[in-house]
């Protein structure tokens, strides 16, 4: 492994790392659109509609959200590839 590989994986584990170890950077991991809702809700905001379907446990709305990304993803790998693969010439057999 060369040196900046090295010192790359080591970065990426002090980032993983650092906040679990530091005092005062832990603390709830609530996401943003948790805060956003209870922000808006003492605020006396209200709701422009509400869901059509509603997920009937959070592990079910994580696999689809999961799903979601894991779509997404191979969807903007398929491209990717299908134009580097345009790229290239054809090879001369």
């Amino acid at each position: 492994m060369t040196r900046a590989n090295t010192l790359l994986l080591t970065l990426a584990g002090l980032i993983v790392i650092a906040p679990l170890l530091v005092p005062g950077l832990s603390g709830s991991f609530e996401g943003s659109d948790a805060q956003v809702q209870a922000a808006l809700q003492e605020q006396g905001v209200k709701p422009w509609f509400t869901s059509l379907w509603t997920p009937p446990s959070g592990e079910i709305e994580s696999l689809l959200f999961a799903l979601q990304a894991a779509i997404g993803a191979g969807v903007f790998g398929y491209v990717l590839g299908r134009r580097q693969g345009a790229k290239k010439p054809p090879d001369a057999d």
